[in-house]
């Protein structure tokens, strides 16, 4: 029967997820809610089940059971399709493992057969789709590569040709499928284009990235070079042969969990080296597996740094790549034990193979990392004690982390901090996106337009996808629109992109610091008080109403995750899009007479003021 009511079919969805395991009320309510949860969630989550049982008539009452401090759902394997579909492939390594690939290979076909689309497409919830569906589009994914290679084995390179092309068009800088397109290509009689693959994506990686391609990748442009298939221990030009097959190389491929590039990528070349050559040297694989940190501030471009990198060095990770986002939701750190699931669950251990407790859970974690040569990448860190447990102890995994803090105090890491783009580079970004024409039109609004967005890439992409849908609109006009600072950041917005939403996560990190959180955040809407957005510890004194002190350590901690900018000596500065936000804050947040008494105290220190800000009876809209 199905369940027609949307919030229904999140609570079975999470039950589903967690067979035959107690799901407490708590995490079924944070996948149906977001933050902050209702009052009543408790009761509502009663009424859901209640009304699924009753929808599902006596497989409901009998198989949702109430179990302190939640729910549990029991179900056999078979129920499911994901249950179906990893029973396959436990059949499929049984009979690979005997000596059978091609039972292994129908087995896993029909694993695959039972993949409908994306996992969970009726159940319309982001969060349970960030938490679970990634790891099994990866799985699925995972799998493929693994009948791909046994098909391989078995000399079906004609056979598997149509789709192999089909899965390198939508994994393009997925070097494991495009190695294999490789062999099946030289092995079907077509040595040209399996060598002009190479070169074309050996091109793209130099021209890109200034790197070859990984390990892995040039081995087989070798092998296939010199006619050799050393997977097989025979000549490329003899497909035929009629040595028996080994399953030696038959494993399951590990994890390709990189979120796809983003497009427009410019500059940043010097970072991309440095980051490439930290991940890539193993002068000794007994130290600890070694952190590259990607900081700066909000939009600066930190994520599509990371996954730029992080695809040029994929080769040299054949055991895999593991992305997670570390950032939970209204600014609060996502659990590093859930991460380490997640992770196990994409190295292929099955859900029942993963111990309770979290520290049980990080350990196998580690054990299971620290054997392979896996590239680790978090994004979105809030702080060190997230990334610490899923560090491995040694070996050659390498982590490559995303983080707006800078995070000085993990050990064994290498940091690498973005500054806005240079006025030349931002203007080439622009011009990618709405043509060099145009920008050549009304160069000088074009550098307008570019130093109002205060070299963000983020800023740049947004006002380039805005122009191009406005073709009408002349860029003096788009320009003269961001010199508002009352306008800018509704400028600054493309669907559910905005410049707002970049700058207020951090502002949300900051509430939950354990001791100063809401100081800090009172301190930086306190700075849209300051029109030069040059400021000095005692600026901020005279605001607060604080010890010089006291202010500065609050500046530091800005300047920290990247709202702010330390000049020479206790000089700050603060670009336009934090300050735009700071202001916009402080009319929302602060009652109209403090800040009309801020104005008083600065003006008493000869300070000067915004005056704006007296006649505002409310907020702007």
């Amino acid at each position: 029967m199905a369940i027609s009511a949307p919030r229904q079919r999140i609570v079975l969805t999470t039950l589903l997820l967690n067979p035959n395991k107690i799901v407490s009320v708590d995490r079924i309510a944070r996948f149906v809610w977001d933050d902050p949860l209702p009052p009543s969630a408790a009761a509502t989550i009663r009424t859901y089940v209640m009304r699924l049982r009753r929808a599902l008539g006596p497989f409901g009452v009998e198989r949702i059971q109430t179990c302190a401090p939640g729910y549990r759902i029991r179900i056999q394997e078979n129920d499911t399709d994901l249950g179906r579909f990893l029973s396959h492939r436990r059949e499929a390594k049984a009979l690979a493992e005997s000596g059978d690939l091609a039972g292994a290979v129908e087995e896993l076909d029909r694993g695959l057969g039972l993949w409908r689309g994306d996992p969970f497409i009726d159940v319309r919830h982001s969060r349970l789709h960030e938490s679970e569906s990634g790891h099994l589009r990866e799985l699925r994914l995972q799998t493929l590569g693994w009948r791909l290679d046994m098909q391989l084995e078995l000399h079906r390179h004609a056979e598997i040709l149509p789709e192999l092309r089909k899965v390198v068009r939508e994994q393009p800088l997925n070097e494991a499928f495009i190695g294999r397109l490789m062999l099946a290509l030289f092995r079907s009689g077509q040595q040209p284009e399996a060598l002009g693959l190479f070169q074309r994506v050996r091109d793209d990686l130099i021209g890109q990235f200034g790197m070859e391609p990984g390990l892995e990748l040039r081995e087989i442009q070798r092998r296939i070079l010199h006619g050799e298939d050393e997977r097989a221990h025979t000549r490329l030009s003899a497909p035929h042969s009629d040595a028996p097959h080994t399953v030696e190389n038959a494993e399951i491929p590990m994890p390709a969990q990189l979120p796809p590039e983003v497009r427009g990528f410019t500059g940043r070349f010097g970072k991309t080296r440095e980051l490439h050559e930290l991940l890539t040297d193993r002068a000794d694989s007994r130290r600890p597996a070694t952190a590259a940190i990607v900081t700066g501030a909000a939009g600066i471009g930190k994520t599509s740094l990371l996954l730029r990198v992080a695809h040029a060095a994929s080769g040299d990770f054949p055991d895999g790549q593991l992305y997670a986002s570390l950032a939970g939701h209204g600014g609060a750190a996502a659990d590093p034990a859930g991460v380490a699931t997640r992770f196990l669950i994409g190295l292929g251990l099955s859900r029942s193979a993963i111990p309770d407790g979290d520290t049980a859970q990080l350990a196998l974690y580690r054990s299971v990392v620290t054997r392979r040569r896996v590239l680790i990448v978090l994004d979105d860190v809030v702080d060190a004690s997230q990334v610490r447990p899923l560090m491995p102890g040694s070996g050659d995994s390498r982590i490559l982390i995303g983080s707006r803090r800078r995070l000085a105090d993990l050990q064994g890491s290498s940091t690498v901090a973005l500054a806005p783009l240079a006025d030349d580079t931002a203007m080439d970004l622009l011009a990618g996106i709405i043509g060099k024409g145009r920008i050549d039109a009304d160069t000088d609004s074009a550098r307008s337009i570019v130093r109002t967005c205060s070299g963000l890439p983020l800023a740049l992409h947004i006002v380039g996808l805005r122009v191009l849908n406005r073709p009408n609109r002349d860029l003096d006009e788009t320009a003269r629109r961001l010199a508002d600072p009352q306008r800018i950041l509704d400028e600054l917005q493309v669907g559910d992109v905005a410049v707002r939403s970049a700058i207020g996560r951090v502002y949300e990190t900051l509430g939950h610091r354990p001791r100063d959180g809401d100081d800090l955040r009172r301190a930086f809407r306190w700075l849209g008080m300051i029109p030069s957005r040059q400021i000095r510890p005692h600026t901020l004194a005279v605001l607060l109403e604080c010890s010089e002190h006291r202010a500065e350590e609050l500046l530091e901690d800005l300047a920290d995750v990247h709202l702010l900018r330390g000049l020479n000596g206790d000089h700050y500065t603060i670009d336009r899009l934090s300050w735009a936000f700071a202001r916009e804050r402080l009319y929302k947040e602060e009652l109209s007479g403090y800040y009309i008494a801020a104005l008083g105290r600065l003006s008493q220190h000869g300070y000067p003021t915004d005056m704006s800000y007296a006649s505002a009876e409310r907020p702007p809209s």
